[in-house]
C-alpha cells in the first residue's frame, strides 16, 4: 500500500458492507484477477470491520507511483530494443570494405591485448573488426527474397560503387534541401506557451507517463510554438501513449482559439477517440464532435456547419473529414492516426489540408515513404519506445491451419477465464467460422463483428463482448486500431499471410494490455501456398515480439517490400548497391556539405593502443543484449551517455570488470580524438604515439596554440600526423588516460572557425 500518494481507511456500519463490496469487486474484479496488481487495489476485512480504498477506486486511477520495480523492468525492457540488431548470418555493410556478413563474435588476445572481435564474411576471406568499432557497420538493408552480393575486400570496386553513389546523393540533397527551403518560406501560427490549463489537464492523466512520452509532448509543445507549420511523425507501439501525446496538442491548440481535427482510418477509432476527448475535456468549455458513417445525414450537416462557422472547436472523423463539403473556420492542428492506413487519394488530400497547418502523425509501424522521410529529415520524428507498467512482450505462434490447434488456443484462454479475439481476413464466409468453432466448443459464447454491420447491431455486439457477455468474437481487421478490453488476451488470425505487416502487429497489439501473459497465433494454410515476401512477414511479426518493436518492425518492412519507388527507379538502385544506412549518412554528410557546414573530417577513430577492453563472456552472458552493449557504447556522443551507460551496466549486471571499465575510456579517446579530427591512435615504436589525421598544418596550428606551454612540445607535426612524443614509454593505461586529458584540453579551446561538428 506504500506505492499510493492516498490511502484511506475508515470504519462503515456492517450493513453497508454489501454495497461496499459491490463498489469495489465491481471496479476492480477483473484487475484482480488479470493485471498482476491485486496488491495495489482496496479491499475489505469483514472481520476487523475494514475497507481499504486506493486511488484506484477513488478516482479510476491506476498507480500515479510507478514502483520501483516495475520502472526497472520497463526501463530494461525499452532498452533490449535495437533497430540494428546483429545476428550470426546477417548481412553488414562496412563503410571501408562493403557488403559482408556476419558470422561470429569472437576473443582474442594479440600481444597481451584482450578483444572482441566481429568476424565478417567476404568474397576474397575473412575480416575481423573490433567490437568497439561495432560503429563502422550497419544491417544491410535492401529488398529481401535474395541475398546480396559478397564484396571484395581488395580491389576497388567498393570504392567505385561508393563514388557512384556519393554522385547520385548529391542529386537528392539538392531536392531535398528545395523541400527544406519551400518548408522554411510557409508561415503557420506560432502557438502561444502553455496555460494554467494546460498544466491542470496534463496533471489529470491517469497514468504515470513514461519519459517517452514526456520528451515527445515536448517536442510537439516545441514545433506548435514555432512559426514553421509543424510536420512530426511519433511513433510508438501500440499501447504505448502516442494518444495521450495527440491529447494534450489538440488542447493546446484549442485553447490558443484555433480548431483540432482528428483524422482515423476506422469508424471504431474515431468513436473511441472522440468518447475519450469528450471524457478528458469535460471540465472545459471544449466543443468535441465526431463525423463517421454512423452519423445521420441531418447529423452530419449540423457538424459541417459547426465547424464552418468556428461552434465546434474539435472534430474526430473518418475519411469524411477530407470531403469537399468539409471547410474549417480556423484549422490550427491536424492530427492523423495511423496514416498508412489511409489510401492514395485520402493522402492526397490530406497532403493539400496540411500546408498551412500544424499536422500530427501518430504511428505505431509508419510505412516506408513516411519513415524515410523522418529519417532524412523532411519530417520531424518523435520515438515511443518505453513500455507502459507491467505490460510484458506478447508470445506468437506461427501454426499450419489446423482445427485441433484453434481448438486447443480457444481452450487455453477459456480455462483461464479470459476472452478471445478470432480474425478473418474477409467479411464473406465469417458465420461459417463461427459454426466451425460451435463446432469444435459447443458451450462457447460467440459474438460476430465487422464493417459492414449497421451502426446499432455493431455497437450492440462491441458492447455486449466488452461486457464480458461472450467469450469469443470473430471479426476482421474492425478491431485492428484502438479497442482496448483487458480480458482479451488471445488473439487467433486466420490465413495470417493475407494480411500486411503493420496490420499483424496492429493486431497482435489488441492483446497484452492487463499485465498478464498474452497469445497471438497465426494461422496460415502450409508453406508451399506461401510467397517468399509472406513467409519474410510471418517470420518478422515472430521476430519481433519485444516491448517497442515498431520501429523495428517498420525498418524490417522497408527491406521486405524494399526501398524502391521512394525517390524513383535510379535511388533505388543506390539504395540496393550500398544497403539503406549507408545510403542515409551519406545523404546526411551531402546535405551538410551543401549547406556550407562542414562535415565531420573523420568517420571514426581506431585506437590501436595495447589495451584489454571488452566485455567478457560471464559478464554479460547473453549474445543479443551484448551486441546491443557494444552498439550503445559504440554510438554514445559524449562522456556523460557513457556515465549513464556505465550506472546502468552496474545496476543491471553487477560490478564493471578492468576490461570493461578500460573499453568505456576507450570510447571516451575516440570520442574526442574524433572530434578533434584525428583517424587513428597507434604506437610508433617504443617511444612515441602516433594520431593519424587528414587536418591541414594551419589547423593543427590553431589546436596547437592552446596546449599548456609544458606540453607543446610533446606534440609534433609530422604531415598527415601528430606524434605524441615520449608517451609510448608510459603503460598502456597511463597513455590512455593521459590522451583523454590532453586532447580534452584541446577540445575545451577548440576555435569556433576550425570546428568541424
Amino acid at each position: 500500500m506504500q506505492e499510493h500518494d492516498c490511502t484511506a481507511q475508515f470504519i462503515p456500519n456492517p450493513r453497508d458492507y454489501p454495497a461496499i463490496e459491490k463498489l469495489i469487486r465491481g471496479k476492480t474484479a477483473v484487475g484482480l484477477k488479470y493485471s498482476g496488481l491485486a496488491e495495489l487495489q482496496g479491499f475489505v476485512l469483514p472481520t476487523f470491520r475494514t475497507v481499504i480504498i486506493t486511488d484506484r477506486e477513488f478516482f479510476g486511477q491506476h498507480s500515479l507511483a510507478t514502483p520501483s520495480y516495475i520502472r526497472k523492468r520497463r526501463r530494461a525492457a525499452s532498452q533490449k530494443v535495437d533497430p540494428n540488431k546483429l545476428r550470426p548470418g546477417d548481412f553488414v555493410v562496412h563503410r571501408n570494405h562493403g557488403v559482408g556478413r556476419f558470422e561470429k563474435l569472437e576473443t582474442m588476445t594479440v600481444a597481451n591485448e584482450t578483444r572482441e572481435y566481429l568476424v565478417l564474411r567476404y568474397e576474397d576471406g575473412l575480416l575481423r573488426v573490433v567490437a568497439d568499432q561495432v560503429g563502422a557497420l550497419s544491417r544491410f538493408r535492401g529488398t529481401q527474397g535474395e541475398a546480396p552480393a559478397l564484396n571484395r575486400m581488395s580491389g576497388k570496386a567498393w570504392e567505385k560503387t561508393k563514388a557512384k553513389v556519393r554522385k547520385a546523393v548529391k542529386k537528392v540533397a539538392v531536392d531535398l534541401l528545395k523541400l527544406y527551403a519551400e518548408r522554411s518560406k510557409d508561415e503557420g501560427y506560432a502557438f502561444p506557451p502553455d496555460n494554467p490549463w494546460q498544466q491542470e489537464l496534463e496533471d489529470s492523466f491517469p497514468y504515470q507517463p513514461t519519459p517517452d512520452q514526456l520528451k515527445s509532448t515536448q517536442d510537439v509543445k516545441r514545433d506548435m510554438e514555432s512559426p514553421r507549420p509543424m510536420d512530426r511523425l511519433v511513433c510508438g507501439d501500440v499501447g504505448f501513449g502516442k494518444t495521450e501525446v495527440a491529447i494534450r496538442s489538440i488542447f493546446k491548440a484549442v485553447t490558443a482559439g484555433k480548431q483540432a481535427a482528428l483524422l482515423a482510418p476506422t469508424t471504431i477509432l474515431t468513436q473511441q477517440h472522440y468518447h475519450t476527448l469528450k471524457e478528458r475535456f469535460s471540465p472545459y468549455p471544449i466543443r468535441v464532435g465526431l463525423l463517421n458513417r454512423f452519423r445521420s445525414t441531418t447529423e452530419r450537416k449540423e457538424i459541417i456547419d459547426r465547424l464552418a462557422t468556428g461552434e465546434l472547436d474539435v472534430v474526430v472523423g473518418t475519411h469524411q473529414l477530407l470531403g469537399k463539403a468539409v471547410k474549417f473556420k480556423d484549422l490550427g492542428l491536424l492530427t492523423i492516426d495511423e496514416e498508412q492506413r489511409f489510401g492514395v487519394n485520402q493522402k492526397e488530400k490530406i497532403k493539400a489540408l496540411k500546408t498551412q497547418v500544424d499536422v500530427l502523425t501518430l504511428s505505431a509501424t509508419p510505412i516506408p515513404r513516411t519513415l524515410y522521410m523522418a529519417l532524412s529529415g523532411v519530417r520531424e520524428m518523435s520515438l515511443i519506445t518505453t513500455p507502459p507498467p507491467s505490460r510484458r512482450p506478447i508470445m506468437t505462434h506461427l501454426s499450419p491451419f489446423e482445427p485441433e490447434s484453434v481448438r486447443a488456443a480457444i481452450s487455453q484462454e477459456l480455462d483461464r477465464g479470459g476472452q478471445i479475439f478470432y480474425v478473418v481476413p474477409r467479411v464473406e464466409g465469417i458465420e461459417e467460422v463461427a459454426a466451425q468453432v460451435r463446432e469444435m466448443i459447443p458451450s462457447i459464447r460467440i459474438a460476430i463483428a465487422h464493417g459492414q454491420m449497421q451502426e446499432g447491431e455493431l455497437e450492440a455486439t462491441m458492447l455486449t463482448f466488452s461486457n464480458g457477455d461472450a467469450d469469443l468474437m470473430v471479426c476482421t481487421t474492425i478491431v485492428e486500431s484502438g479497442l482496448d478490453i483487458p480480458r482479451v488476451n488471445t488473439i487467433l488470425i486466420r490465413d495470417a499471410h493475407k494480411f500486411g505487416l503493420s496490420q499483424l502487429y496492429q493486431l497482435r497489439g489488441r492483446v497484452g494490455r492487463a499485465g498478464i501473459q498474452a497469445h497471438a497465433w497465426l494461422f496460415y494454410p502450409n508453406q508451399s501456398s506461401l510467397s517468399e515476401k509472406a513467409r519474410h512477414r510471418l517470420r518478422a511479426i515472430q521476430e519481433f515480439t519485444q516491448l517497442g518493436s515498431g520501429y523495428q518492425l517498420a525498418m524490417r518492412d522497408m527491406e521486405i517490400r524494399g526501398v524502391g519507388n521512394l525517390l524513383g527507379v535510379e535511388q533505388s538502385g543506390q539504395m540496393e548497391a550500398i544497403g539503406f544506412d549507408l545510403y542515409m549518412e551519406m545523404l546526411q554528410e551531402a546535405l551538410q556539405e551543401i549547406r556550407g557546414q562542414e562535415i565531420p573530417q573523420v568517420d571514426d577513430t581506431q585506437v590501436d593502443l595495447k589495451l584489454t577492453a571488452f566485455i567478457p563472456a560471464d559478464y554479460i552472458l547473453d549474445l543479443d543484449e551484448k551486441m546491443s552493449a557494444y552498439r550503445r557504447v559504440a554510438a554514445a556522443v559524449d562522456k556523460k551517455e557513457l556515465i549513464q551507460i556505465a550506472a546502468e551496466w552496474s545496476d543491471r549486471y553487477g560490478t564493471i570488470p578492468t576490461a570493461s571499465q578500460q573499453l568505456l575510456r576507450v570510447i571516451e579517446l575516440k570520442q574526442v580524438a574524433k572530434k578533434l579530427g584525428f583517424s587513428r591512435i597507434k604506437p610508433d615504436g617504443k617511444q612515441h604515439i602516433i594520431l593519424e589525421t587528414p587536418m591541414e598544418e594551419p589547423a593543427w596550428k590553431l589546436l596547437k596554440e592552446n596546449l599548456p606551454k609544458h606540453l607543446q612540445s610533446r606534440f609534433v607535426w609530422g604531415g598527415g600526423k601528430v606524434i605524441v612524443r615520449g608517451l609510448g614509454m608510459l603503460g598502456a593505461g597511463q597513455q590512455l588516460d593521459s590522451l583523454i586529458d590532453w586532447l580534452s584540453t584541446l577540445d575545451g579551446a577548440l576555435p569556433a572557425a576550425i570546428s568541424h561538428n
